[in-house]
């Protein structure tokens, strides 16, 4: 293949995994509206993105039309399309199931759960931080960005004991069905890890049914919205989703928000002899380096942007990422770390429109508590060594963030 036969976008690609912010750069300069010669397609550009978030098209496969990438997903999946958790998650699921799992799932996800919450996280995080501080550094996805979360989201639904590791191991490979993958062996790993994990929640549930308390479980089972609840299978999927993205993505706002602090030592010093700067400095850092960098759509009819058309079931990928990165809406300094940033709220990193991310306040929470903690405790914090990057596309994280503090 010569460099021109070269798509513009390929996350399978040298050097991806370590920087894709160019390949997105160059989306959005020369086509922020890609057909991918696969036969998917991809937005690039703020409004672009933001508006089909917006949009009542699909999330639904079953709506994807005959052709290569149809055809590509079917052989993967051995004739079928078959989506995660037996595609009864609220991410699967377009309007009116949608709506109503999420009005369910609304009910036990309250306001008042997630700020109850707060006293504890603070002292967790100390916790972890006097470890750092004992052991003059370390890893801070291991130490820091990956029990809290982890914690926080078992303590919320209220997991009785259980084989906490296995389950960690299990969502890990879970968490990979977000990811473009075209290995079939990965494919059937997640579905046995799908199968597994559903196991362990479906015992969870029924032990809930017997010791119900004050937590989201409990609360999802007790859910009613005239006179409509729940299914047994509905609760399982529900429950692994929020387990799955209660965690994952905190553990990459946490760790990618230090890493940019890291690699940004004016804004940490700035952060650091100004601690209002913590609200605006979270949003900058899930703007600058979003937890999850695509969302996708199927499109139901002829779909219009600017004067590119895509046609009828179309698989369209919208870059996170990239439409955070966007010079027209975030200026010219938009790849720069500046934790005043006025507009870093518009950030898209928790989408927007029917399915903002209802986890998005607890994330913050956490994420302020993790970032503002390790800041405010070491004043002489650096990086210990290079990053090692996780290998993930869309769930694009570190794997292991060396520091000495």
């Amino acid at each position: 293949m010569t460099e021109a036969d070269e798509p513009l976008f390929n996350p399978f690609a040298p050097g991806y995994a370590e920087d894709p912010y160019p390949q997105f750069a160059r989306l959005r300069a020369e086509a922020p509206v890609y057909e991918h010669p696969l036969g998917f397609w991809v937005l690039s550009r703020y409004e672009d993105v933001q508006a089909l978030l917006r949009s009542e098209e699909s999330v639904e496969l079953v709506n994807l039309a005959a052709g290569p990438y149809r055809d590509m997903l079917q052989q993967l999946h051995g004739g079928v399309i078959t989506p995660r958790m037996q595609g009864l998650s609220m991410l699967d699921r377009d309007d009116p199931d949608h709506l109503r799992l999420r009005k369910l799932v609304t009910k036990a996800f309250t306001p008042k759960a997630i700020s109850g919450l707060q006293t504890w996280i603070d002292a967790m995080v100390e916790a972890r931080l006097d470890e750092i501080a004992e052991a003059g550094g370390g890893d801070v996805v291991d130490a820091l960005a990956y029990p809290i979360p982890f914690e926080v989201i078992s303590k919320m639904l209220g997991m009785p004991e259980a084989d906490h590791e296995r389950i960690r191991e299990l969502t890990g490979v879970i968490a990979g069905s977000v990811e473009p993958r075209i290995d079939p062996a990965v494919i059937r790993a997640i579905a046995e890890a799908d199968e597994e994990l559903s196991g362990i929640f479906r015992r969870v549930i029924e032990w809930k049914r017997e010791h119900p308390s004050d937590d989201v479980l409990s609360g999802l089972i007790r859910a009613e919205d005239n006179g409509d609840v729940l299914s047994d299978d509905e609760l399982v999927s529900q429950s692994v989703l929020m387990y799955i993205a209660g965690h994952h993505n905190t553990v990459n706002l946490i760790s990618n928000g230090v890493l940019a602090l890291l690699r940004h030592p004016g804004q940490l010093a700035a952060l650091r002899e100004d601690p209002d700067l913590l609200d605006n400095a979270v949003e900058e850092v899930l703007r600058y380096e979003s937890p999850a960098h695509f969302t996708r759509r199927v499109t139901l009819n002829p779909y219009k942007v600017g004067d590119v058309e895509i046609p009828p079931g179309a698989f369209v990928m919208a870059s996170y990422a990239s439409a955070n990165r966007d010079e027209e809406f975030f200026g010219p300094d938009a790849a720069q770390v500046r934790l005043d940033r006025k507009e870093a709220r518009l950030h898209l990193s928790f989408a927007a429109g029917g399915r903002y991310c209802l986890g998005a306040a607890l994330a913050r929470m956490e994420g302020k508590a993790a970032i503002g903690g390790l800041v405010r405790r070491f004043e002489k914090l650096t990086a210990d060594g290079d990053v090692e990057w996780n290998g993930r596309i869309n769930l694009r994280g570190p794997k292991k963030l060396p520091i000495a503090v």
